[in-house]
């Protein structure tokens, strides 16, 4: 029976997780957000006889999608995600790279843009997307409901949430995509955020000054 197996493994000056997925049964696994450092990615797939497959992205931020383009080019893979709205940010790759003094990152178009409701699949695993605006306009999760583990991106942190500052960002959006959809998922879902260390819904629910329970009624 397929078992969900990951590895985080921060990269980029920013510690940005990303994370190697990969069912126990088969062998085939993705990355998420490969923001760059990919031969130590590679690497670490390597060490754990993973076979990739496919990539997946929660957003377009430079940090999360650096070493995209790349790495699907390096691999010949597919690119799965995120959600339309935020091709604006992937575009300008580019231009971001030169503004944060990172290496060159090359715009990429996604082989499958994804939208709230889609399921993507690694191996014979099988994840929910859920569209969660807020931090960009496009951001998306991926949920694994029989593991109860989700890999959120920026959306939400151990004991934060995302910025909502950046173009076209929106702070009622976010707390909306935590609490209208993420929550909901269940208390005992651990989650990797995008950048830091795991949480749990249910724990967010209780003591995230910005998203508790408390804060709302």
């Amino acid at each position: 029976m397929s078992k969900l197996e990951y590895r985080i493994l921060p990269v980029t000056p920013f510690q940005q997780n990303c994370t190697l997925v990969w069912d126990s049964d088969t062998g085939k696994g993705a990355f998420v957000d490969p923001g760059g450092d990919i031969d130590r990615l590679l690497e670490l797939a390597e060490q754990q006889g993973v076979d990739i497959e496919k990539i997946l992205v929660t957003h377009g931020h430079l940090d999360h999608v650096g070493g995209v383009g790349d790495m699907a080019e390096k691999l010949g893979v597919q690119i799965e995600g995120p959600h339309k709205d935020d091709a604006f940010w992937i575009d300008a790759l580019p231009e971001q790279g030169q503004r944060f003094g990172f290496p060159a990152s090359k715009s990429f178009t996604p082989d499958r843009w994804l939208v709230h409701g889609d399921t993507v699949t690694v191996g014979g695993l099988e994840f929910d997307v859920l569209h969660c605006p807020g931090h960009t306009p496009g951001h998306v999760v991926f949920h694994h409901k029989e593991s109860g583990w989700a890999q959120v991106g920026d959306v939400l942190f151990q004991g934060s949430i995302g910025r909502s500052d950046f173009p076209r960002g929106n702070h009622e959006d976010l707390v909306n995509s935590i609490r209208g959809r993420l929550f909901p998922l269940g208390d005992e879902v651990k989650f990797v955020p995008g950048h830091g260390s795991m949480s749990t819904f249910g724990q967010e629910r209780l003591t995230n000054p910005f998203v508790a329970d408390s804060q709302y009624g």
